[in-house]
């Protein structure tokens, strides 16, 4: 017995650290691609429609405003048309959400106050029409621009209402956070394949 013990402990003093199996390489860590989020595409291509409808607000109300100064008949429809111009360069800033403007105008970023901004626009766009009948064509685009952004001031208050824009932020909070995670694993993955370099250039 004492000598089958005495053998043991001599294999297993024979055993020496580099007999040891190697350690299993790390598997790279791979970062799942994710597609876009349905939500956030729809939102930005509304965003879209709404920023290229007061831009052509911004027209119609420039034209109008250069044709009431220019006949000197109507100088208080120009000055409103003026107004108008503003507030609707103003909508069309706001769809860009460009944090900048939402820090001093933090009503724009809830959809409610971003809607009745919009309708108001949309009411100024169509307020004074042309009665006389001389320019039709600028009569019919005021309607047009008038009416789609009334229809997008009403989808946005009404979406407002019912939380899109909350469940909106939250999803972009989210994609932000899942990209900086994403980031941070490369990262990761990088560091390990120069480490890996360097123990295997100083073990060959």
């Amino acid at each position: 017995m004492a000598g089958k013990a005495e053998g043991g402990e001599s294999s297993r003093s024979q055993i020496s650290p580099s007999s040891s199996p190697p350690h299993p390489p790390l598997l790279p860590v791979r970062v799942r691609a994710r597609g876009s989020d349905p939500l956030l595409i729809v939102c930005g291509c509304f965003r879209l429609v709404t920023a290229a409808v007061s831009l052509l607000c911004v027209a119609v109300n420039v034209l109008s405003a250069v044709r009431s100064f220019k006949n000197g008949n109507d100088i208080f429809d120009g000055i409103f048309r003026c107004y108008a111009i503003i507030l609707a360069l103003f909508v069309a800033v706001a769809e860009t959400e460009w944090r900048f403007i939402l820090k001093f105008w933090m009503v724009l970023e809830y959809w409610v106050g971003r809607g009745m901004l919009q309708i108001f626009v949309a009411v100024m766009t169509r307020a004074f029409p042309d009665l006389s009948g001389k320019r039709k064509d600028l009569v019919l685009l005021q309607q047009i621009a008038s009416y789609i952004l009334l229809a997008c001031g009403l989808t946005y208050v009404i979406s407002g209402f019912l939380c899109i824009g909350i469940l909106k932020r939250a999803r972009e909070r989210k994609k932000i956070t899942r990209e900086q995670v994403a980031n941070d694993l490369e990262e990761l993955e990088r560091r390990r394949e120069e480490l890996e370099s360097l123990l295997g250039a100083e073990n060959p």
